[in-house]
């Protein structure tokens, strides 16, 4: 990888009340597939393919931070935690470093994170202007998905194959019939609410 080069930086659930948060870091190569863009207005099918084809043609790292992380230390923390890692990562494969690392949304973990060391600009709807950070975002999402799908086999009253942890009426049935379980994020209002019962 010759500089200058971009890295784009997206993740994926911050706001369910199980499962991890996930970053992605992309640097986009010459055989990107097209119609990249935000990863909530692709269909799952469509959005899967991508996946497929820009882990296929772009340098790439993933983060995952765990619920028991983002109890200890928040989740917009653990989100910026999530970013660096991946970033550090995917910077460890690269014989350059990036010229920028544009990030989705209003901040940044510069000066949040004791291992960010690259330049930095968030910008707010990145996936859906920057391919990087679109790539990075289908891959996030795709990942999450993936873990809670699995994590569904394990516990399948919840419905996180359907719901991916968020507070949907079903997920939130269960939490009060079943309880929370080690996946879930125990420093979440519902969560905690469903600990006092």
């Amino acid at each position: 990888m010759r500089a200058p080069f971009v890295i784009g930086v997206d993740e994926a659930g911050r706001g369910p009340l199980a499962g991890p948060v996930v970053a992605a870091a992309v640097v986009v190569g010459a055989g990107l597939p097209a119609g990249v863009g935000d990863s909530k207005t692709l269909s799952a099918k469509r959005r899967a393919k991508l996946d497929e084809g820009i882990r296929a043609s772009c340098a790439w790292a993933v983060a995952v931070v765990e619920p028991e992380e983002i109890d200890r230390i928040n989740i917009f923390q653990a989100t910026m935690e999530a970013m660096t890692r991946c970033v550090r990562d995917l910077c460890a494969l690269l014989p350059d470093a990036p010229q920028e690392v544009l990030i989705d949304g209003n901040q940044t973990p510069e000066r949040r994170c004791a291992e960010w060391r690259w330049p930095a600009r968030a910008i707010i709807g990145g996936d859906g202007c920057e391919v990087a950070i679109g790539a990075a975002s289908i891959i996030a999402k795709e990942w999450r998905d993936r873990l809670m799908i699995e994590a569904a086999a394990r516990h399948p009253e919840y419905g996180w194959d359907r719901n991916k942890g968020y507070g949907t009426r079903e997920h939130m049935e269960a939490l009060r019939v079943h309880g929370p379980t080690p996946l879930h994020r125990h420093s979440f209002a519902p969560v905690a609410q469903a600990n006092l019962l």
